[in-house]
């Protein structure tokens, strides 16, 4: 039997072409990264999660994690494959309830590829199983994960997720959480946001946290251990709750002296930076070797070393003021790390001067006179220092006196209004260096590139901040200034700050 060719018409295939979905049509794969040009690989491109369920558990003796992790999340371009950031090892993947192929590439790309393509600003869910040994694992010869003797902990910066969970891991992507972790009876799991319930069954216990205002990635973090764990409330009656090793040793006192203290600082700075953003307040202590401290979203982390010297409630100002300076308004980029540091560095220079232990001036006086001109601290731009100079001491240091140099060009009214109102135009978003200047340019009516030229982004040792409005002490250049009674803390805030 001879067949007739039957060619449709031009109308026809325009009709056929119509019906194709636009996902099978213009579907291309998602970038492996979200674009910031410290972290290449960092991120990813093709949709934006909005919310993260991570049920997992983990047992302590032999440092495994099991999880599931279910992503909702929205297409912002049709997609054929899409990747997550995560470095343990998955046994599935499901896209909107179906099973979906998975490969690895690069040092932590989870490529996905869903069953059918996936249209434009269209709502998914991914769900992950998986499993891994989190201490074990290495990124680019480091890992993120770090053990303790009862547990072990999820703490690090600028990436921490893909040690524990499958992520869109840049603080441009901000979601809500909902951690719930299975660990044994006896042992504690930390994590952000408010406890909304524990539970205890065949041996183990689950707790169920909530983070309900957007978070970044590397501020989400995880602690299993033996803790003692403390509450109370602020003035205001936000939930505080903190959390000491139980095996803290000499540091144990010191650590409580400071970090008891969160909600009379969380009170003070909402005098000074307006309302605090989230729903609860604490921090923890881990029995950990490292020597840093890192203001994971409501629920800061500090190493004992911290706390070596003595109370230390300088380091809890720093890390609660990144709660608005890094936390609800986070970087753009991580060139944009000024906006984090300089003014979590700041605050603490506002708390000494509350304390009467040396004013703001008085400390960017004597921190200038501390690097002389070939000094390599003014070779560093803390806007943008570059990502081997990320946490270089310039970027806390000089990028504190940036904002003395601010308050003394706009005087106090427009200073402290400004540093009210940036947190809330920025509430819960990203900004950058450059929307800092403009910002602070519309609320003082005054040019000020020039200022922030000098201070955030020359090579060269600028004139010293002398102030000259009405009603601070002016100083001559060449007088050496006295070591204010803050100094010490400060410095040992500072040199620890920064993760190793």
């Amino acid at each position: 039997m001879r067949h007739r060719l039957i060619v449709p018409s031009a109308a026809a295939l325009a009709g056929l072409l119509l019906a194709i979905p636009a996902s099978a049509a213009g579907a291309s794969p998602g970038a492996p990264g979200i674009g910031d040009p410290y972290y290449p690989d960092s991120g990813n491109g093709g949709y934006h999660v909005s919310h993260y369920d991570l049920r997992l558990k983990y047992q302590p003796k032999t440092d495994e994690l099991q999880g599931t992790a279910t992503l909702l999340a929205t297409t912002t371009q049709a997609l054929s494959r899409f990747n997550l950031d995560f470095a343990l090892d998955v046994s599935e993947v499901l896209v909107n309830g179906k099973k979906a192929k998975f490969a690895r590439s690069g040092a932590h790309e989870l490529e996905i590829t869903p069953s059918a393509a996936l249209d434009s600003g269209k709502q998914i869910s991914v769900v992950v199983r998986y499993r891994g040994i989190p201490s074990k694992v290495k990124v680019n010869g480091s890992t993120s994960w770090q053990r303790t003797p009862d547990g072990g902990i999820a703490a690090q910066e600028p990436e921490s997720a893909w040690w524990w969970f499958p992520s869109n891991d840049h603080p441009r992507d901000k979601a809500t959480y909902d951690v719930s972790v299975s660990v044994p009876d006896g042992t504690q799991a930390i994590s952000n946001g408010t406890l909304q319930s524990k539970s205890s069954k065949l041996g183990w216990t689950r707790y169920n946290w909530r983070s309900s205002k957007p978070q970044a990635s590397y501020l989400a973090t995880l602690a299993v251990g033996k803790f003692d764990v403390t509450t109370d409330t602020t003035a205001s009656g936000l939930p505080v709750i903190n959390a000491y090793s139980k095996d803290l040793g000499a540091d144990d006192g010191a650590a409580r002296a400071s970090i008891e203290r969160s909600a009379e600082v969380v009170d003070w700075l909402s005098s000074v930076f307006g309302p605090y953003p989230f729903d609860a307040v604490g921090g923890y202590v881990p029995n950990v070797p490292s020597h840093f401290a890192l203001e994971t979203q409501t629920r800061p982390f500090y190493s004992p070393a911290q706390f070596a010297k003595g109370a230390n409630v300088s380091v809890v100002v720093h890390e609660l003021a990144h709660q608005w300076y890094g936390d609800s308004v986070s970087v753009k980029n991580w060139r944009d790390i000024w906006v984090n540091e300089g003014f979590a560095s700041y605050a603490q220079w506002l708390w000494s001067e509350k304390e009467g232990e040396g004013t703001a001036q008085e400390l960017a006086d004597y921190t200038y006179a501390q690097h002389p001109a070939d000094d390599p601290f003014w070779t560093v731009k803390p806007g943008d220092p570059g990502a081997d100079k990320q946490f270089d001491s310039a970027v806390y240091d000089r990028g504190a006196i940036a904002l003395q140099a601010l308050r003394n060009k706009v005087g106090d009214q427009d200073f402290f209004a400004i540093l009210k109102g940036w947190p809330a135009a920025h509430r819960y978003g990203n900004a950058s260096v450059q929307d800092f200047v403009t910002f602070a340019e519309q609320v003082s009516g005054k040019p000020l590139a020039s200022l922030f030229d000098t201070w955030l982004f020359s090579t060269e040792r600028p004139a010293p901040p002398t102030a000259t409005k009405a009603g601070l002490t002016a100083r001559s250049s060449h007088a050496k200034p006295t070591e204010p009674k803050s100094w010490k803390q400060i410095q040992s805030t500072r040199s620890a700050h920064a993760p190793h």
